[in-house]
Order: C-alpha cells, then sequence, then structure tokens
C-alpha cells in the first residue's frame, strides 16, 4: 500500500461565528491518487481546499500532513511538500511567465538567495512539457485566463511538492486544454503525485478514477469515484435531472441533461 501523504480529521469550518460551511469532514489521501472534490456553488469546496493547504484554520479538526498536523509544521515545511494551484489569481506586479514560474523554488532558496541556473532550466523544462515554451517571455498580467491558469499549475510543478492541491484546474480553459490537464494529472498520479482537485464536472472523476468527496447538503461523502457517482446523487447533489448513462464507445458511464434540446427550425430541410 502507498503511503498516506494527507489526512484530513472531523473538519469543520465556519467564517466567524456563522453557521459551518462544511462538519466533521474525514478523508485520507495517499501517493498516487486523485482526489475529485464535487459539489454546487457555496458548498466550501474552495474553502476546503484553503484549510488543506494552511491558509484557513478549520473550526475543529486537523489536517495531517504525511502523518504530521500541519499546525506543527513550518511554512516552508508544509510548501516544500504541497503546492497549491487557486482557482483565479490576479498578480500585483508585472512578471515575465519564465520569472513567474521559477518562483516555486522559493521553498529551496535561503533569505535573498535568488533562483540560479539550474532553477530555471527546470522551470523551461516544465514550460516545454505544458507547450508553453512560447509564453516564456510574454508578461504574466497580460495573459488570458486560460493561460494563466496552465502557468500556475506550471508553477506548481517546479515546486516538486509530491502533494497538489487545484481549484477547478480546468477553469477557463478551451476543450482541448481541459483535455490536456486532465491528461497531466493521470500522469502525475502515476508518477506518484499525490492530488486533490474541486470541480463542477462529474465526468472527470469517472474519466480520471482515484477517490471522490461529494460535499451533499447535510454530508461528505468519500468513496471510489466509479461506485460513488450515482444518478440518484448527482441529481440531489445539484438539483436537476440529469442522467448517468454507461456508453459503450467509450467503456464509461457519462452525465447528461436530456431536457436541453436544440430549437428546431421546421422550415430547415437539413
Amino acid at each position: 500500500m502507498k503511503p498516506e501523504a494527507l489526512r484530513a480529521e472531523h473538519l469543520s469550518y465556519s467564517y466567524g461565528d456563522g453557521a459551518d460551511i462544511f462538519r466533521d469532514l474525514n478523508f485520507t489521501l495517499r501517493e498516487g491518487e486523485i482526489f475529485s472534490i464535487l459539489g454546487p456553488n457555496g458548498s466550501g469546496k474552495s474553502t476546503l481546499l484553503n484549510c488543506l493547504a494552511n491558509l484557513l484554520q478549520p473550526r475543529q479538526g486537523r489536517v495531517l500532513l504525511y502523518h504530521t498536523p500541519l499546525r506543527e509544521l513550518s511554512a516552508v515545511e508544509i510548501a516544500k511538500r504541497i503546492s497549491y494551484v487557486p482557482q483565479i489569481h490576479h498578480p500585483a506586479y508585472s512578471y515575465l511567465v519564465r520569472d513567474y514560474v521559477v518562483m516555486g523554488r522559493a521553498p529551496y532558496l535561503d533569505l535573498l538567495q535568488v533562483p540560479d541556473e539550474s532553477d530555471y532550466d527546470l522551470a523551461d523544462q516544465i514550460l516545454e512539457e505544458m507547450r508553453l515554451g512560447s509564453l516564456a517571455d510574454k508578461d504574466y498580467g497580460r495573459l488570458s485566463g486560460g493561460e494563466r491558469q496552465q502557468v500556475q499549475i506550471a508553477r506548481a510543478l517546479v515546486q516538486q511538492s509530491r502533494i497538489m492541491l487545484l481549484d477547478e484546474p480546468t477553469n477557463h480553459l478551451d476543450y482541448g486544454n481541459q483535455q490536456r490537464i486532465l491528461e497531466l494529472l493521470a500522469k502525475l498520479a502515476r508518477q506518484g503525485y499525490a492530488i486533490v482537485m474541486t470541480t463542477h464536472m462529474p465526468d472527470h472523476p469517472l474519466l480520471l478514477g482515484g477517490k471522490v468527496g461529494l460535499m451533499m447538503k447535510d454530508a461528505f461523502l468519500v468513496g471510489d469515484a466509479e461506485k460513488m457517482i450515482e444518478q440518484k446523487t448527482l441529481r440531489e447533489l445539484y438539483q436537476i435531472d440529469l442522467d448517468l448513462v454507461y456508453v459503450a464507445e467509450i467503456g464509461r458511464k457519462a452525465c447528461f441533461n436530456r431536457s436541453i434540446r436544440p430549437p428546431v427550425d421546421p422550415g430547415f430541410k437539413g
């Protein structure tokens, strides 16, 4: 059995004195696993990732990183093990993409130390592998949302943390780049990375396999993606009459909404 990388024990979180956004949440993530979190808007997906990244402190419970509570680790120790790709990032300053990506090496540098040639070589290698080499000398702040999203993932890879937290990593991406990011995540899992990602697309965990966490109204349900993603559960989760259908041509289930049909023009002879 692969080593345990991350564990959430009885996590609860609320903003101020408000009601809990989630309560008594538990799961375990091992190296080489993908854990996809599904839930409607406002259910706490991003808040959960922030707790796992130690950016927010849970009201109750704890997060363990390789069996050590996060609260006992320094920010540098956490950064060497966990990288975090937020959903939206607006840079405060203008950087070239190459310089922005190499910042992922920060946990390994001493105070006032600057990245050396090997750090930049790694950044260039990752950018090329992600087909982003043409962006290296462009202004990060002038990139499209989809380009920024991919560059942020490149920076996380340069960080070389074995645990990656990604908040809707395919957000803003066109269909082709969505598929490339999913292929990359599957490849990283095969290489031993432990990956937690939020998504609004039930098809993503069906494609990637691994575990899924469903942020239901009154519970957080965890299990194997193939078993947990069921039509009844998804209808309850999203409050819509969607269908989960096995498609023989692709050898897996897929999610559809049959109530949406294109308008028919009676004068169109086709």
